[in-house]
């Protein structure tokens, strides 16, 4: 399933898309049932599990090809980001392509680097990304499949890992690289408000697995990254056991898994993002992330 946090008429809430349209679950389950036990958030939702799940299947079968109170057109509705608040900040991992390393000046790192955005980072689908031109000269995307955890969980194995996942989106990691560089550490650099596009979706782990994904990013339409998820150099596994090992992974937490080679300041001289750019992440699977610089 593809579910989604959407927003109609200042409401919002937690949906699946069916085609082109997205059904409101709480709405149609107190048609179908009467009454609604459904949670109000994706993250509720996340944690209820296995319970969840099967009510959302419930409500999806049931309101196959019905016309209804709850069903609307995706065009008609505001597509926020999946989790458009995280409880904690997000987790990225950086340099996780060796391509992506050597554009950066460095070699392959011999360990999972980490780093986190704040969680004011977060905006959705067709949401502008502040430009700061006050603040940076080197403004930069990142394209990156993210993972969405979906039970409580610590010192997992990899070879149990995947178990752990509720579903995959997309995360475009924007960077004021100046600002990253001056502060000698990510965290300031890539936590200004607006600096986390995500979404549109998020796919449960049962209908898509994140092992070998085609991934890339356009700038007003130029290709500017393109490469598999399968290249990453720490496998989705690798990154929860390494970061479950002395940290307590919980349902709704969020981690980027890393961005390809193409990004702005790897070109020679580099192409940083301006007011009025339009950036497109895809990935195979999941669709597309828009968002406008302003």
């Amino acid at each position: 399933m593809r579910f989604v946090t959407a927003k109609k008429e200042e409401k919002v809430f937690v949906g699946v898309v069916m085609g082109d349209s997205v059904l409101h679950l709480r709405e149609v389950q107190k048609v179908m049932t009467g009454k609604v036990t459904l949670p109000i958030t994706m993250i509720e939702c996340i944690e209820a599990g296995d319970v969840f799940l099967k009510q959302a299947e419930e409500i999806v079968a049931w309101a196959q090809e019905k016309e209804m109170p709850g069903c609307y057109a995706i065009e008609d509705v505001h597509l926020m980001a999946p989790i458009p608040r995280p409880r904690k900040n997000i987790i990225c991992v950086g340099k996780n392509y060796s391509d992506h390393a050597a554009e950066m000046g460095a070699a392959p790192p011999e360990h999972v680097i980490f780093f986190t955005k704040a969680p004011t980072t977060v905006v959705g689908q067709y949401e502008y990304v502040h430009s700061y031109s006050h603040l940076t000269e080197e403004l930069d995307y990142e394209g990156e499949l993210a993972i969405i955890i979906g039970k409580k969980g610590k010192s997992i194995a990899a070879a149990d890992a995947l178990s752990y996942v509720f579903g995959y989106t997309i995360v475009n990691d924007i960077t004021a690289r100046d600002v990253q560089s001056r502060h000698k550490q990510f965290f300031l650099g890539k936590s200004f408000d607006t600096f986390c596009p995500m979404g549109p979706v998020l796919v449960h782990q049962s209908a898509l697995a994140g092992q070998d994904l085609h991934i890339e990013t356009k700038v007003n339409g130029e290709l500017r990254q393109s490469a598999s998820t399968a290249e990453m150099l720490f496998s989705i596994p690798q990154i929860i056991a390494t970061l479950s090992q002395g940290m307590t992974l919980e349902p709704g937490d969020i981690i980027a898994t890393g961005t390809p080679a193409g990004v702005g300041k790897g070109f020679h001289p580099p192409r940083f993002l301006k007011a009025g750019d339009i950036i497109e992440v895809t990935v195979e699977g999941i669709g597309t992330l828009q968002n406008t610089v302003k």
